[in-house]
């Protein structure tokens, strides 16, 4: 039946690695089974015959579908069913989009769409890495036109510094960089890496040694193709009008150069567009679809100019390539929030809240990772108004979604542990100004709103990106570009960082990917650049981290009890710790280790909290006085209450140092009796207790003072 089917079998750094295709999924324009270990994903490609009528752009989506059965669970809520993608799922599909984009051919414009399917997770085989290979060989053998194939791997580093390709999930939890590394055979086309402030020749190293599995995995991958790979399709190729570009070019050329040659957007803005305006009223009538082509021409000439600018050294803002724009760096802005910095380089302006909360409300995770919670949440929005345009919010996209992952990743290696700071941390950066590498503005404004809400960080973090301008004679970067610089660029190379070590990294580009060269010079002047903005903007605009949590923080207290006793605690349906938490209006975080962290508004009601859950785990002690309350009466005695949940019989014979004829005589339910522990069971535990011994042991004391 499955006459088609072909099986291909090789070895990934160390573990057999099976493709099949020809049996799933037939109607598509390229399809493979990746097996890696007891992960297999499913991905699928198809693209549309031709392309969409007013497209001017290449229209290419890309997909990562977690199946919750792919490691037996099912989903929560009450559909039972997958909704919308988890945001690992999202920065693994961005992952994958970033290198496979570059590649296809710049005047395409059918619709391509790649969906990713996890089947089974082993969670030591990293779906992701199999989804990229997976993606990859399905373009490849598709008749899509493309420029691949390329592969990924994810690098490790273990504590003896040995690199560790695609590590299992024991090996990850020691590893001090987690980066998922894309090539071709010749270049690096994607970087994703979070690291504990590992050293730049280190982070260089590693790719260098990541690349060498990526160029075996590629030759594996053409020799698929070779063997059942589609001729691929011819497609109808999008391009301008030359006729009326080299009309606009004489007689704007000049024009246009002018208009750019300005540091502020809005300048550069309101004059490109009095030049588009003029175009139009010029060469209307000449040219009546002349609207519809002017956003792509005129996008191809400030390309033009701006790269020649580029390579010669000089920039629109008129900075020199190592040259950073102007910055500034405030704290403590908003005075009710419990940390506040903002971030400004150039027109780039990022705003960062910081709240700290209960543990109890780190984010719950619902996906195919290990993980369930997350203690360090970052969440970055990008309004319309940012970059001057009118539409309204609808709330986060991919982007805002993979920016606030980048800060966060940037920031996680310096947070605390939760022994040294037990609470839940919060980081929105609200971008007001956008020209140019936002994402690392949400990294510097998010170091200052930490340390202005007394979050303990190990050492400050700044983020920078580089550059990149490639012709026929050699390559130009550039540091802290703006807008301008990476719309026409090559390469947005981003990196985050302390003064010791790196701590992130994220690379967009728009060729056919870097040389070790290119990637070295950007480590350098972003590591440059990043001791800078530490040294002489950050720590000058809050020298260290504040001794104190804002007042409008809650407080916390640790404590530790037996994890017997934590069922006494809690009560029978939660009935106690309700109670303390009513009565104190203290939140109560339960540990199973015994750990109990008590949040509160103010320091004594915490301090009241702490008292009732010691009350509770304490142990009566022989010879003990104790103010108790009577809770039942019966005609041999009064049982007391000295401790929540544990009282004892105070005989009729000891309630007093008299004959007493009937114990109401002496007490009755709900009084306050000081009793005397005598004697405590070692079998049942039974307290026997004595009103009569106290008032004697008090009296004595009274008389002796």
């Amino acid at each position: 039946m499955f006459e088609d089917y072909r099986k291909f079998e090789t070895t990934f750094a160390g573990c057999p690695l099976t493709i099949e295709t020809g049996k799933m999924a037939q109607l598509t324009n390229g399809h493979c089974v990746v097996r890696y270990g007891d992960t297999v994903v499913m991905s699928n490609v198809t693209a549309s015959r031709a392309p969409r009528e007013g497209i001017d752009f290449f229209p290419l989506s890309v997909d990562f579908e977690e199946k919750l059965y792919s490691v037996g669970k099912i989903p929560g809520g009450y559909t039972k069913r997958e909704g919308k993608p988890s945001e690992a799922a999202i920065l693994t599909s961005r992952m994958i989009d970033r290198p496979i984009r570059p590649l296809f051919p710049a005047d395409l414009r059918n619709d391509v769409s790649v969906v990713n399917t996890v089947l089974s997770d082993d969670q030591d085989h990293d779906p992701g890495i199999c989804a990229l290979i997976g993606t990859s060989i399905a373009i490849s053998i598709s008749d899509v036109p493309w420029n691949g194939p390329i592969a990924g791997v994810w690098l490790g580093l273990d504590e003896n510094g040995n690199y560790i390709i695609n590590p299992s999930v024991e090996e990850r939890k020691h590893s001090k960089m987690h980066v998922t590394v894309a090539g071709t055979k010749e270049k690096i086309v994607m970087i994703e890496a979070g690291a504990d402030e590992v050293p730049e020749n280190v982070m260089l190293e590693g790719l260098k040694y990541a690349h060498g599995f990526i160029k075996e995995m590629c030759e594996f991958i053409e020799s698929v193709k070779a063997e059942i790979g589609k001729e691929k399709m011819t497609y109808e190729a999008h391009d301008i009008n030359h006729e009326i570009y080299d009309k606009i070019k004489e007689a704007e050329y000049e024009n246009i150069q002018h208009a750019l040659d300005t540091d502020d957007k809005n300048v550069r803005d309101e004059r490109i567009g009095v030049i588009t305006d003029r175009i139009i009223e010029n060469m209307s009538e000449e040219y009546p679809d002349i609207s519809e082509q002017l956003e792509e021409i005129m996008y191809k000439m400030q390309k033009e100019i701006v790269r020649a600018w580029l390579y010669q050294g000089r920039r629109v803002d008129g900075r020199g390539l190592n040259e950073i724009r102007p910055l500034a760096a405030e704290v403590d802005l908003l005075p009710r929030v419990h940390g506040s910095g903002m971030f400004t380089r150039g027109q780039t302006q990022v705003l960062t809240v910081a709240t700290l909360a209960p543990l109890s409300e780190a984010q719950r995770l619902d996906g195919l990772g290990l993980e369930e919670t997350k203690r360090y949440m970052h969440q970055y929005n990008f309004p319309s108004y940012s970059v001057g345009e009118t539409r309204p919010s609808r709330g986060p996209g991919r982007r805002e979604i993979g920016h606030g992952a980048l800060a966060e990743k940037s920031l996680v290696p310096v947070l605390p542990s939760e022994d040294e700071f037990p609470y839940a941390i919060r980081c929105v950066s609200e971008v007001l100004s956008s020209n140019g590498s936002t994402s690392q503005g949400s990294v510097c404004g998010s170091t200052l709103a930490l340390m202005a809400a007394g979050v303990p960080i190990k050492a400050p973090v700044a983020g920078i990106s580089c550059g990149l301008i490639t012709t026929d004679e050699g390559f130009t970067t550039m540091v802290d570009i703006q807008g301008l610089e990476d719309f026409y660029g090559e390469m947005d190379f981003k990196v985050a960082g302390t003064k010791k070590g790196i701590t992130s990294i994220q690379v967009d580009i728009k060729n056919d990917g870097l040389s070790y060269e290119v990637i070295e010079e950007a480590l350098r002047k972003t590591r440059d650049a990043r001791y800078h903005i530490i040294d002489d903007v950050l720590l000058k605009a809050i020298p260290e981290v504040r001794d104190c949590l804002s007042e409008y923080a809650p407080k916390v207290t640790t404590m530790k009890i037996h994890p017997d006793k934590i069922r006494e605690v809690i009560g029978q349906g939660g009935k106690v710790i309700q109670g303390i938490v009513a009565d104190t209006g203290a939140k109560i975080d339960i540990e199973e280790d015994g750990t109990v962290h008590i949040f509160a508004e103010t320091q004594s009601s915490g301090d009241a909290a702490k008292k009732a859950i010691e009350a509770i785990i304490e142990e009566p002690e022989v010879g003990r006085i104790y103010k108790g309350t009577v809770k039942t009466i019966t005609a041999f005695g009064a049982f007391v209450e000295i401790l929540p949940g544990k009282d004892g019989l105070c005989h009729i014979s000891k309630l007093d140092d008299h004959r007493v004829e009937r114990v109401e005589d002496v007490c009755k339910e709900g009084d306050k009796i000081i009793v005397k522990v005598m004697d405590i069971d070692p079998k049942t535990g039974k307290i026997s207790l004595s009103r009569r011994d106290a008032m004697l042991e008090i009296e004595d004391c009274s008389n002796n003072q």
